[in-house]
């Protein structure tokens, strides 16, 4: 009995949406903000969201647009006309890759972003070739296309960057895409100029299509260098989709506007996709993102000198803790160590046999969170955004090592 209400329960959902996992980031989060809102003293690195506060100028175009009639109809679902332009030139200016507005697609964030456009260019069964780790969304996107995910494992050895050699052993008749991220979340690894133009090259001779996602193109650190493969390697640009947007560059997770850049005809099968789905994104928020895309870079300077401090303090604090192993990130706000020496070790009576039950131990015991590795196909390693404030990272990361201690 037990078994026929369980498969009726099932079928009152698609196979396609049940097989999606809930966001182990945002779960994580929203189990933080819950034992707070309890009155639970928890500190949260689990969600990848600067602690800085939306800067005011982008606020004040903000105020300003929620007077405007014209902000309160329907405008085009592709994104304002006036925002295109902007993203278009603050591309050229950023990265120095040279697109049409045509060729720039406003999403609804950079998840929206990510998934049209593998919806746009995937058929059942293609197979897209996947880095791990990698972000926990990119794979339901893939599923919910249609499309096949085969990981490749990078290692702690390899900087967590993979090789040409390991691109061309995955490679079957059936790849289509490759996706690309630098810096990566959640390692913060950063592939050098001359790694990402061999990629690049690697996926023209092979007709290989290349999703890159340079949502933290602005967040480096010491003498890495940020590399758009497109302008590194010309001839892919009709086959390569770049995914970007406002969220952590500009300190505006909430206001949710990313977009897409590749191919025109790529671009307006995705906004035809978008037209039956979101229509046109908030326009208060678009107004926001083009005050955002279009001034200076001051205060995203100022963000990221106070990240690279945060940094460089919680790598050397949890590679004094026993047991814990953290490369330093080179890019993005993660700090990626290993946790493996903590599992199986007995810790405040309690043993974890994997570093998802040593996240809850974690939580549990200590009052701290963090996102365990199985979230980004990665065992054994947890992810601790340092994208909150100084005190917090430290009085975290202090309880931890308390934790382990005793």
């Amino acid at each position: 009995m037990v078994t026929v209400k369980l498969l009726q329960a099932m079928a009152r959902i698609s196979q396609r949406i049940s097989a999606v996992a809930e966001s182990a980031t945002l779960a994580i989060d929203s189990k933080a903000k819950a034992l707070k809102a309890s009155g639970e003293d928890v500190i949260g690195f689990g969600a990848g969201e600067p602690d800085f506060p939306t800067p005011d100028h982008i606020v004040a175009a903000a105020v300003a647009a929620c007077t405007d009639p014209r902000n309160h109809k329907y405008t085009p679902a592709g994104g304002l006309p006036e925002l295109k332009d902007a993203i278009a030139v603050k591309t050229a200016r950023d990265s120095g890759l040279k697109v049409a507005a045509s060729q720039v697609l406003v999403t609804n964030g950079g998840k929206q972003a990510v998934e049209q456009t593998f919806a746009a260019l995937l058929d059942p069964g293609d197979e897209v070739l996947v880095l791990a780790p990698y972000w926990t969304t990119y794979p339901e996107a893939i599923a919910l296309a249609g499309g096949t995910v085969v990981e490749i494992a990078t290692t702690w050895e390899s900087g967590f960057r993979v090789t040409v050699e390991q691109l061309d052993a995955a490679r079957t008749s059936r790849t289509k895409i490759l996706l690309f991220v630098s810096p990566s979340n959640p390692t913060g690894a950063v592939y050098r100029p001359e790694e990402v133009e061999a990629i690049g090259r690697w996926a023209v001779e092979h007709g290989i299509w290349v999703v890159t996602d340079e949502i933290y193109e602005h967040l480096i650190y010491g003498d890495a260098r940020f590399s758009s493969m497109p302008v590194l390697v010309p001839e892919l640009a009709d086959t390569c989709v770049v995914i970007n947007g406002v969220a952590k560059t500009y300190a505006m997770t909430g206001w949710r506007v990313g977009w897409m850049v590749g191919p025109p005809d790529v671009i307006a099968a995705a906004a035809n996709l978008q037209s039956h789905t979101t229509s046109n994104v908030c326009n208060v928020a678009q107004r926001a993102a083009l005050a955002a895309v279009s001034g200076d870079l001051d205060a995203v300077a100022a963000m990221r000198a106070t990240y690279d401090r945060r940094r460089r303090t919680i790598v050397s604090m949890l590679n004094d803790i026993p047991g814990v192993r953290c490369p330093e990130p080179e890019g993005a706000f993660y700090a990626f160590p290993s946790l493996e020496g903590l599992v199986g070790r007995r810790l405040q009576g309690r043993t974890a046999s994997s570093s998802m039950e040593l996240a809850a131990l974690v939580l549990d015991e200590a009052k701290v969170a963090f996102v365990p590795g199985e979230a980004f196909g990665a065992p054994g390693y947890g992810r601790f955004s340092y994208a909150l404030g100084d005190d917090a990272l430290v009085e975290g990361i202090t309880r931890l090592a308390k934790l382990v201690g005793g």
